[in-house]
C-alpha cells in the first residue's frame, strides 16, 4: 500500500464531491454527521475493549472501519472551510512538541530542568 498525503486525501475527497450538484454540506450538518461517526466508533470500541456485549443480531465492525467513517468526515469538514489539515496538523503537532514535551515519563530520560 502506497503512503498517502493528507492534501491528497482532501483532493480526492473534493473530486468526489464535486460530482455532486448539492456539494458540501453545511458545516453544522457535517458537524453532527462527524458526531454521529464518533458515537459508532465509540460503539464498537466498547463492544470489541469494553464491558458492553453485541446483541447476536448486531454484527461486528471493524474499528477501522469506523475510524475511517471519522476520518472522511473530518477531511469533508476541513474541504469545506478552506482548512489545510497539513498545516493544521503541522501547528498542531508544534504545539504538542512544546507544551508536553516533559508532561510524560521519557524514554530518554530527558527531565525538565
Amino acid at each position: 500500500m502506497t503512503e498517502r498525503s493528507l492534501s491528497s486525501l482532501q483532493k480526492e475527497i473534493d473530486d468526489y464531491i464535486s460530482q455532486f450538484k448539492v456539494g458540501y454540506f453545511s458545516p453544522l450538518a457535517q458537524m453532527a454527521r462527524m458526531t454521529e461517526e464518533v458515537g459508532e466508533l465509540a460503539r464498537e470500541i466498547n463492544h470489541y475493549y469494553g464491558e458492553k456485549q453485541k446483541k447476536a443480531s448486531e454484527g461486528l465492525k471493524p474499528v477501522s472501519e469506523e475510524l475511517a467513517d471519522v476520518l472522511v468526515v473530518t477531511l469533508m469538514l476541513a474541504n469545506s472551510l478552506d482548512i489545510d489539515l497539513t498545516e493544521a496538523f503541522e501547528k498542531n503537532m508544534e504545539k504538542f512538541n512544546r507544551r508536553d514535551k516533559f508532561r510524560f515519563e521519557r524514554k530518554d530520560g530527558l527531565t525538565h530542568d
